[in-house]
């Protein structure tokens, strides 16, 4: 005879209270599991539209709506810091369309209610405020949470999430939420920069390219035959547009009309050395302006010192706006006679390398720099230059050239190297090249030189 339990009903009831607390912790954390890959889905997704998408304003877009999907919030609402000190509302999302009116006006009111000044008062203090104007404008029934947008450890606005449910807590975990999305949002706008920056730099170097090919077409492409001389030259900018200038300017219209190529005697060369204070685009456009105005200037057939008086005075007004200067070299040379007359504008005078004696000597004048003063004087000055003679004109980038010990080259070592040249090279452009082979050798492979270089060598045959 089988036996019948006394109490059937008191087991059935121990068995489901034993059975309800685990299916219910299982779906505690099924409910938990779906939660965190939620979450993991929604940052993930804003982590793809980080790099794929290159405009900031669609990507902020989605700012407050991940903010209130990871916190289970009402809402969310994105400020941000303008230029001129206001604090406007970027963005804002909130999960009931008939009320997002009302919210977005209340959080538009508060925000226009403070203006940023610079040095006025730290942003926290600023950010206070704007708690304040958002709790006055949206009621006491909107619970406010917020993190800063940090950009490089300065503020730039800040993520706010908004609850009607009073229950809301802002725990850790939210806190965490809301950080990662409010640094994804710094990350972006911080990328935006940089692309407008790398924008910028694109069409400076742009820019900057077009003039440097403008200045290498104004400077001589080659150097002209002149009967019974030789000549060579070479220019390197520091920068890509650079201040220093040479040129080689026919002085009659006869010379114009051949070319200048004119092979006649007595057809007369300018050749002439400059060097504008200042580097870059600025010392580049006066360069410019500069061998215009020179060009015109010579075939007036003044004497070397009323040319540069001339242009002196032509250009005074705008090298004083510009607040710069210019030193100058002007000569002319005389294949028929091979007379070399000149005048100088506080230039670095010309060395003379003399064949019969082997010994070098200047070729300098009084003169002030060009754009100093508008009465500046003049003078001229002449030499007759013999068979084997060697004129090398020169800026200050190559004597000034400097070590990276901070030693200069300095025109004692110039002249040295210049006189060695003129013993045992061959020929003018042997010399120009072996000048810059020295000073470059002194300043060393791995240091740029910070200004111009330019050399210009006339050698009688």
């Amino acid at each position: 005879m089988s036996q019948v339990p006394s109490h059937p009903t008191e087991s059935n009831s121990s068995a489901a209270t034993d059975v309800t607390p685990v299916v219910a912790l299982k779906e505690l954390v099924a409910r938990l599991n779906r939660e965190q890959n939620k979450i993991q889905d929604l940052l993930s997704s804003l982590g793809f539209a980080l790099r794929s998408f290159n405009n900031l304003n669609q990507f902020l877009e989605l700012i407050p709506l991940m903010a209130t999907r990871v916190t289970d919030a009402d809402g969310s609402a994105l400020f941000l810091y303008k230029p001129n000190g206001q604090i406007r509302l970027e963005q804002l999302h909130w999960q009931d369309s008939q009320q997002r009116k009302n919210i977005r006006k209340a959080l538009e009111t508060a925000s226009s209610q403070i203006t940023l000044l610079p040095n006025s008062a730290p942003l926290t203090a600023t950010t206070g405020i704007l708690d304040d104007e958002m709790h006055r404008y949206l009621g006491p029934d909107v619970q406010i949470f917020g993190t800063a947008i940090l950009v490089k450890h300065t503020e730039r606005g800040w993520l706010y999430v908004l609850s009607r449910d009073p229950e809301y807590s802002w725990t850790e975990t939210r806190q965490k939420l809301v950080r990662l999305v409010a640094d994804q949002t710094a990350v972006a706008i911080e990328n935006d920069e940089l692309a407008v920056e790398l924008r910028k730099k694109e069409r400076l170097d742009q820019e900057l390219e077009i003039g440097a090919e403008i200045q290498r077409r104004l400077l001589p492409r080659q150097c002209p035959s002149i009967p019974g001389a030789v000549l060579a030259a070479r220019c390197k900018p520091a920068n890509r547009v650079g201040g220093d200038y040479y040129d080689f300017i026919p002085t009659n219209n006869n010379q114009l009309k051949l070319n200048n190529n004119s092979s006649a005697e007595d057809a007369r060369w300018a050749l002439v050395i400059g060097d504008v204070m200042g580097k870059g685009v600025p010392a580049g456009l006066i360069m410019t302006m500069l061998r215009g105005m020179l060009r015109g200037e010579v075939l007036h057939g003044n004497s070397a010192a009323g040319i540069l008086q001339n242009l002196n005075r032509v250009m005074y007004a705008d090298l004083e706006n510009s607040h710069r200067f210019v030193t100058m070299f002007y000569s002319e040379y005389n294949p028929r006679t091979k007379v070399l007359a000149y005048s100088n504008a506080a230039h670095n005078p010309p060395l003379w390398w003399h064949a019969a004696t082997k010994t070098v000597s200047r070729l300098d004048t009084l003169g002030m720099l060009i754009g100093l003063d508008a009465n500046s004087q003049y003078e001229d000055g002449e030499v007759q230059l013999e068979p084997g003679d060697t004129v090398i004109y020169y800026t200050d980038g190559l004597t000034d050239a400097a070590a990276a010990s901070g030693d200069r080259f300095d025109e004692d070592n110039f002249v040295t190297s210049f006189n060695a040249a003129c013993r045992y090279c061959n020929g003018p452009q042997e010399i120009v090249d072996y000048l810059f082979d020295k000073v470059e050798e002194f300043i060393g492979p791995d240091k740029q030189n910070t200004d111009d270089m330019t050399l210009v060598i006339l050698q009688i045959l």
